[in-house]
C-alpha cells in the first residue's frame, strides 16, 4: 500500500513538472521575440544583400518590436556566413540571409561544403530578386539575342565573357551556353565591379550581371542590354524582353535572396518570422525602397521557398557538371 502510495506521489510529481516545463515553453512562445535578434549577411557592406538584409531587418524591428541587428560574415563566396547560421542556437533569434549562390549553386559547386541547404536550415521566406541583365560592348554587332546567338556560333569561341569563378554570374552563362548550344569563352574576374569594367572597356564581349549598376552605362551609351535573366519581365527594367521570349526557350536564371534559420528552430517561431517577412514586404516604405533599387520583391511561405530552393539545386547541378565547374 505504502509502495503503490509512493509511485502514485512520483507519478503526480512528474506530472506536475511536466505541466511547468511545457507552460514554461508556451509562454517562451507566446512572448517571443523577447530580445535582440540579428540577421548574418554573407556579405561584405555594401553590396547588394547586405543593403536588402538592412532593409528588411529594420521594418522587422519595427513591426516585432525587438532591434533585429545585421551582422557581416563574407567569405567563401557567401558560404562562410550561410554555415554561421546554419549552426546557430536554433532558438529564433538569429537568422542567415542566403542567395542563389550560396543555397542553390554551392551544394554542387563546392568539394566539401559545410551545410546542407534543406537539411540543416529551415527556410523562412523568400525576400526579393534583383534584376540580372546580359549586356554587351557597343562594338559587338548584336542588337538582339537572336544575333548574338548567331555572332557566337560563327565565331566559335572569340567571343568571351566576364565572371567570378563559380559565381552566379558565371553559371547564368554557362546556361545560356548550354541550351543556346554556343561556345563563349570565360575569363575570369574578382567581383561584379571589376567585370563591367572589362565590358565597358571591350576587354571582353559580354557579362551576365546587376542591372542598377549597368543602367547608368546603358543611359551613356557605353553598354547595350539585350534581354533580362529572369523568368518574367522586371518591373525596374520592363523594356527589355526576358532570355527565354528574346530566342532562349525555357531559360530562366533568378538572382533571389532569402531567409532562413537554423533546422531545430521551433514551427511556431519560423511561422511567426515568416508572417512578419512577408508583412515587411508589403509595407508601403519597403516597396519605394525596393522600386527605387530595382528589387522585386517576392515573399512566400516556408515550404515555397524550400521548394524554389530544391528546384535551384537540381538546375544548378546539372550546369556544374556539364561546365566543369568546381571550387574546394
Amino acid at each position: 500500500m505504502k509502495q503503490a502510495t509512493g509511485i502514485s506521489i512520483a507519478r503526480a510529481i512528474v506530472f506536475v513538472l511536466a505541466l511547468g516545463i511545457g507552460g514554461s515553453a508556451a509562454a517562451q512562445a507566446g512572448s517571443y521575440p523577447a530580445r535582440p535578434m540579428k540577421i548574418i549577411v554573407p556579405y561584405p557592406p555594401g553590396g547588394q544583400g547586405d543593403t536588402l538584409g538592412r532593409i528588411v531587418g529594420k521594418k522587422m524591428s519595427e513591426m516585432l518590436g525587438q532591434q533585429v541587428l545585421v551582422e557581416n560574415h563574407p567569405g567563401a563566396g557567401g558560404t562562410l556566413g550561410v554555415d554561421l547560421a546554419a549552426k546557430a542556437p536554433a532558438d529564433g533569434y538569429t537568422l542567415g540571409l542566403g542567395d542563389s549562390g550560396t543555397l542553390g549553386v554551392a551544394p554542387s559547386l563546392y568539394a566539401k561544403l559545410p551545410y546542407d541547404p534543406l537539411r540543416d536550415l529551415s527556410p523562412v521566406s523568400s525576400v526579393a530578386m534583383i534584376t540580372a541583365a546580359l549586356a554587351v560592348n557597343p562594338n559587338v554587332p548584336a542588337n538582339t539575342v537572336r544575333e548574338l546567338i548567331e555572332l557566337a556560333r560563327a565565331k566559335k569561341g572569340s567571343l568571351t565573357y566576364g565572371a567570378g569563378y563559380g559565381s552566379m554570374s558565371n553559371l547564368a552563362m554557362e546556361l545560356l551556353k548550354s541550351m543556346a548550344g554556343v561556345s563563349i569563352t570565360h575569363i575570369s574576374y574578382k567581383g561584379f565591379a571589376p567585370q563591367l569594367v572589362a565590358v565597358l572597356s571591350g576587354e571582353i564581349s559580354m557579362t551576365i550581371g546587376d542591372y542598377s549598376a549597368m543602367a547608368p552605362h546603358v543611359k551613356a551609351g557605353k553598354l547595350r542590354v539585350l534581354a533580362v535573366t529572369s523568368n518574367r519581365r522586371s518591373p525596374a527594367a520592363p523594356q527589355y524582353p526576358t532570355l527565354a521570349e528574346a530566342g532562349i526557350e525555357g531559360y530562366a536564371a533568378d538572382f533571389w535572396f532569402g531567409l532562413l534559420v537554423p533546422k531545430a528552430t521551433p514551427a511556431d517561431v519560423v511561422s511567426k518570422l515568416n508572417s512578419t517577412v512577408v508583412g515587411a514586404l508589403k509595407a508601403p516604405d519597403v516597396s519605394q525602397i525596393f522600386d527605387n533599387r530595382g528589387y522585386i520583391a517576392t515573399g512566400g511561405t516556408p515550404e515555397e521557398f524550400t521548394a524554389t530552393i530544391r528546384a535551384e539545386i537540381n538546375k544548378y547541378a546539372r550546369v556544374v557538371k556539364e561546365a566543369n565547374i568546381k571550387l574546394q
